[in-house]
């Protein structure tokens, strides 16, 4: 299509809308001109009329895929504006056609339990997140396209031909980028609240509230000196007291200082950058307090002092709600260590007092786990007619849990919990925070399963509640709700004698619990780990994580995206949500998984390491960065500079957003299946996608083919050792000199 035609496309399509409905939106009125992107290279704080921190590098012309997806067309520089030839809401109904249904789910799932389960809830009558995501559609169009304001209440304002300005004035970038601020504030919160509550036991654990042994002395020691904490002739629970300080003052503070755990923890290249742009928190509080201020109506104005305060919350989550949350998670249970676990469904066994623990915080957890594999309780299940006590993890509290305690068995991500309580077999469902979808209660109530809730933070209406209260004044009394907890099992058990069971026969072993700690033990040093990426033995490694998403094949996008990434020789890291149908399908296994592997890959990992590494739960997304800084160091290279990439390609929650921030903010690209609600601002779409590759170092790339995601992904790798002058097998092209 020419030029002359495109333009007249897009016009006339413009037209078609404006006349339609209010559903729908021009270009004309909702994008900035071509040179309205361009912004100074220099770094630091305000310079000129533009607004703050230049954290937005060059001028593109912003498109959309064949799928609706925006895209970087071109820069700037080289065409016209011209070139945008369709307008943003005909790219929505594009994206939104990607969409499945149910029964594409059903058809191409790759686990045959889900598959098994999906049809068992149709014939039983009760709904699933697949469901409910088809009685969503359409999906609303200004709610994808993030131009949907309703912040205050002289709306809610979208963005439309007649009305391209909300009633206080605020623009299309403005809007979509408030809206997105407003989540990675969210996600900050939510992984943050996770943090607080882990480095809180951490603490009372020392000073004796918390009648908890400390297991991870060794990280305790090794973690102080980096933060400048005497460690000689001092207890460990003074140290770990003092550590535990630190980090919640960086949780917390108000007087603006140093932040703790980056100063001690973020590569010195990295804390330049940081600084240089502006975007150091003062503390994880105090910048989600300031997201909310700052995106108010009437507060801030310019779009790119709101993307910089995103910025801020991303580090701020990144180092309070990750990187803390990790040092105080191992320093108190320990490191854990690679253990072989049994997976999905299958693993489900009838009669026994069968426990699921269902969320993200381990405190509680490991408490009702060690009770109910004590004696003592195992004859109470017995004496109720039962053959023992077994426990089941759901999503992230499963996946901390199963690498520290022997016979934790993890089952599923959030997404088809329902699908675990509607095979009957649980007796009893913790829940605590995050993740824990409000539709489970239905599925409960129909099997008769007890539900009970541990945190004042994320109750279940229905749900029975064995709490800690809103100040923590009960922390001392752990052991005894982790009792009265399995206790309640037990009784559960006993009631529901009778009640229907069916599990499906799916079950495999999955190889878990690497980490830093792991691969020093395994190989001696990172050394042989550089040697092999560095050789292209490894062509690089990958982190996968992430929730999951109905907007794409359910657990099918991230083993798509994982097969040819594998097949290329490239090294899987991966936790969270993500990791589910990476284990129920044996890519954690030697057997099913390295088969999988291209030749050099499978070489250097046999005969005894899977060709997917699985690191834990989704704060362990600093035991992947962990492995990437000590590669790089070990060859003494930059992050941005080496062959290593973030993937979700199925993410979906707010954190889902900052997990990705946090590896773009250290110059690490990500990838992904599923579009961010950024269509209606091309600023911010060029700002997520391309703007940050100067500044840091790291661009975002979405398709909603995960096979196309993959191969992109692939290329980029490439050409990351090209940069670097290291080999690529097979390559015809010459490496450039570094």
């Amino acid at each position: 299509m020419s030029g002359e035609n495109r333009e007249q496309h897009s016009h006339e399509a413009a037209q078609e809308h404006a006349h339609s409905h209010e559903h729908t939106h021009t270009h004309e009125h909702t994008h900035a001109h071509a040179h309205d992107h361009a912004h100074s290279h220099a770094h630091g704080h305000v310079h000129d009329d533009e607004g703050p921190a230049h954290i937005h590098s060059h001028r593109n012309i912003i498109g959309f895929d064949k799928h609706g997806v925006p895209t970087v067309v071109v820069e700037a520089d080289h065409q016209d504006e011209n070139e945008f030839i369709r307008d943003y809401m005909n790219a929505v109904a594009e994206y939104k056609k990607t969409f499945p249904s149910k029964q594409d789910v059903i058809d191409n799932t790759p686990d045959p339990a889900v598959r098994e389960m999906l049809l068992r809830a149709e014939q039983l009558g009760f709904d699933t997140t697949f469901d409910r995501f088809d009685k969503q559609k359409p999906q609303c169009s200004f709610g994808l396209a993030g131009i949907c304001c309703k912040i205050c209440n002289m709306g809610p304002c979208k963005i439309t031909p007649k009305s391209p300005k909300g009633i206080c004035g605020a623009d299309a970038d403005l809007i979509v980028a408030r809206n997105l601020l407003r989540s990675a504030a969210a996600g900050a919160a939510q992984h943050g609240m996770h943090g607080r509550e882990v480095i809180l036991s951490l603490k009372w654990a020392a000073e004796g509230k918390l009648d908890l042994p400390i297991l991870g002395q060794q990280k305790i020691r090794d973690t102080a000196k980096a933060f400048g904490i005497k460690t000689e002739r001092r207890s460990i629970k003074r140290i770990a007291s003092e550590l535990a300080d630190k980090l919640l003052a960086d949780m917390s503070r108000t007087v603006p200082d140093d932040y703790e755990v980056i100063k001690a923890c973020a590569p010195a290249e990295r804390q330049k950058v940081w600084k240089d742009l502006d975007i150091i928190p003062i503390s994880a509080y105090h910048e989600v307090f300031e997201a909310y201020h700052k995106s108010g109506v009437g507060t801030d104005g310019d779009w790119r002092s709101i993307m910089q305060q995103f910025l801020r919350c991303g580090l701020a989550f990144t180092f309070s709600g990750v990187v803390s949350t990790a040092i105080a998670t191992d320093s108190l249970f320990g490191v854990g260590d690679r253990v072989t676990s049994k997976v999905n469904i299958g693993a489900l066994k009838k009669g026994y007092v069968n426990i699921a623990v269902h969320g993200h915080l381990p405190t509680l957890v490991s408490q009702i786990v060690k009770v109910g594999q004590e004696e003592k309780f195992i004859e109470l299940a017995k004496q109720a007619g039962a053959k023992g006590i077994r426990f089941y993890g759901i999503c992230c509290s499963g996946l901390s849990a199963m690498y520290r305690y022997a016979g934790v068995i993890p089952l599923s991500n959030a997404v088809s919990a329902e699908l675990v309580l509607g095979t009957g077999a649980l007796d009893l469902w913790i829940a605590d925070v995050q993740d824990v979808f409000p539709s489970i209660m239905e599925v409960a109530k129909c099997f008769q399963t007890t539900v009970i809730t541990t945190s004042e933070s994320a109750r279940l209406p229905g749900a029975e509640r064995f709490e800690y209260d809103h100040r923590h004044s009960n922390i001392g009394e752990t052991r005894e709700l982790a009792e009265r907890i399995v206790k309640r099992a037990i009784e559960s058990f006993e009631n529901r004698k009778g009640v229907p069971v069916y599990i499906p026969p799916y079950e495999v072993d999955a190889e878990v619990g690497f980490s830093v700690e792991y691969v020093h033990k395994r190989f001696g040093s990172m050394a042989p780990l550089a040697e092999a990426v560095k050789s292209g033995k490894i062509l690089g490694i990958v982190n996968m994580v992430g929730c999951n998403n109905p907007k794409v094949l359910y657990e099918k996008t991230a083993l798509d995206v994982a097969d040819i990434l594998l097949k290329n020789n490239i090294l899987i890291l991966t936790n969270g949500c993500a990791s589910f149908p990476l284990m129920k399908m044996g890519y954690c296994n030697m057997k099913d998984g390295l088969p999988k592997a291209g030749e050099s890959l499978r070489k250097f990992l046999s005969p005894d390491l899977p060709p997917v590494w699985h690191v834990g739960e989704c704060i362990d997304n600093t035991r992947s960065s962990g492995i990437f800084a000590g590669i790089a160091n070990e060859l003494g290279k930059t992050l941005p500079e080496m062959p290593f990439a973030f993937t979700s390609p199925e993410w979906s929650n707010e954190k889902g957003i900052d997990a990705s921030l946090g590896f773009r903010l250290m110059g690490i690209n990500s990838y992904h299946c599923v579009e961010a609600q950024i269509h209606g601002s091309k600023n911010v779409i060029e700002f997520l996608k391309e703007g940050t590759r100067e500044t840091l170092g790291s661009v975002m790339v979405v398709d909603t083919d995960p096979k196309a995601l993959a191969e992109k992904l692939v290329e980029d790798i490439k050409a990351k050792r090209r940069a670097l002058g290291w080999v690529v097998p097979g390559d015809k092209r010459k490496a450039v000199a570094p």
